[in-house]
């Protein structure tokens, strides 16, 4: 039932995303070049990968140690501010790799660092947008963003989708969380990283509160 759904907000979506889409794709081309659309493997439902499909937001580099802000093109910025840069994963979900709701999919290097708890996050199909998107995104650590879309995972019925999806449309009118403070990300704290003194994170959550927890190089770390 729920991927029925999926594909008929993919449909509906799609008939505004196609054109706005090619209108995309002639702006990144006309401004960056090809390719037009980015690709980068994620994790999917049970630890499956895929390739997640993004509009391009980056110039190419012109020296191999250049920093990835700088490559960034005015397009670019305003692409990733509206969330537009994501429009092609409705192509995702057309094919079942993604949902239109669900916890956003990361990348394998970070997964293999979950603990057993956090694989959790693994049993549904990863989504465009998702509880921990509307309560937070990227302006929260991962330890927090992992603890809501568990959270998801345990509490989700039709109510609180309807509620995501409000939620995901009021972001779009008005963006926040796309970073954190200072403009840059948090990685995934993987266990190397993480202070064995350093105590866990405690995460609050509707009814209840927890915790648990990666630092990755960004063309793009998990938006």
């Amino acid at each position: 039932m729920k991927r029925g759904g999926d594909l008929a907000v993919a449909a509906l979506a799609g008939i505004i995303a196609v054109p706005l889409g090619l209108v995309i794709a002639l702006l990144i081309r006309a401004t960056m070049g090809g390719p037009v659309i980015f690709r980068q493997t994620r994790s999917g439902r049970h630890g499956q990968e895929f390739r997640i499909l993004k509009f391009r937001t980056m110039r190419d580099k012109r020296h191999e140690d250049e920093p990835d802000a700088p490559r960034i093109t005015r397009l670019g910025a305003l692409l990733r501010r509206t969330s537009l840069d994501e429009l092609p994963q409705l192509w995702n979900v057309a094919r079942g790799d993604m949902a239109v709701i669900g916890p956003r999919p990361t990348l394998p290097e970070q997964v293999v660092h979950y603990s057993p708890r956090q694989r959790g996050r693994l049993a549904l199909r990863p989504g465009l947008t998702g509880w921990a998107q509307i309560r937070g995104r990227n302006s929260i650590s991962w330890p927090e963003r992992i603890e809501l879309d568990l959270w998801y995972i345990e509490h989700r019925t039709l109510l609180l989708d309807l509620r995501i999806l409000l939620g995901t449309a009021r972001m779009l009118l008005r963006p926040t969380g796309i970073t954190a403070a200072g403009g840059v990300n948090p990685g995934f704290p993987v266990p190397a990283e993480t202070p064995a003194a350093t105590p866990a994170a405690r995460v609050v959550l509707p009814r209840q509160a927890t915790a648990a927890a990666p630092r990755l190089a960004r063309e793009e770390l998990p938006r």
